[in-house]
């Protein structure tokens, strides 16, 4: 038996995006978004969506440009700090101790700690609600070279962590279940 619940922002898993960007003076700034996730294959295309009352909003405009940065669960703190203080207000990379790197494709800072990172031009806009969606290009991904597995990210390296929104805590990603495209293929039979 299900009971309704009402309309209620939860999707899981819902990911820890730190979006790095630039304001119009170039100070480095970083925020917590959970709202996003891949858009398009082809071209390949992230997308996030932002209150126009944050400070990276403004950024991402000026700018056409952000990065996806992904933590490992080394930085949960770090991560939520981003999400509860302002750039408006503070220096968050003075803050954390953490380290911005300007991008050679982007007008936007990646974190250098971070293992993950997606360097992204805006491509599109949209507003509805209290939100702007955001749909970023991906120009690169960047890996951390003790992330990657056969060239590829290893999520069980990354330690990459999820948001729960429904109890504002964040949770660890567990063990592999099953390969996808194959496990299903005993349905099939």
């Amino acid at each position: 038996m299900k009971k309704s619940i009402g309309p209620k922002t939860i999707v899981y898993p819902a990911p820890v995006f730190i979006i790095g960007t630039y304001d119009k003076y170039g100070k480095p700034n970083a925020m917590n978004a959970a709202w996003g996730g891949i858009s398009c294959s082809d071209p390949p295309c992230v997308s996030i969506s932002l209150r126009e009352a944050t400070y990276t909003h403004g950024n991402i405009v000026d700018k056409g440009a952000f990065t996806v940065n992904i933590p490992s669960e080394d930085y949960v703190k770090e991560a939520d700090y981003f999400g509860i203080s302002s750039g408006r207000n503070e220096d968050k990379f003075k803050k954390t101790g953490l380290t911005p790197v300007r991008s050679k494709l982007v007008d936007a800072p990646y974190i250098e700690e971070f293992p993950l990172i997606l360097e992204c031009k805006l491509v599109h806009r949209s507003e509805f609600g209290l939100h702007t969606h955001f749909t970023g290009e991906i120009s690169d991904v960047k890996v951390d070279v003790k992330f990657l597995d056969n060239g590829n990210p290893n999520i069980e390296l990354i330690k990459p962590f999820l948001y729960d929104h429904s109890f504002h805590a964040y949770y660890r990603v567990g063990k592999r279940l099953a390969n996808a495209f194959s496990v299903g293929m005993e349905v099939m039979r």
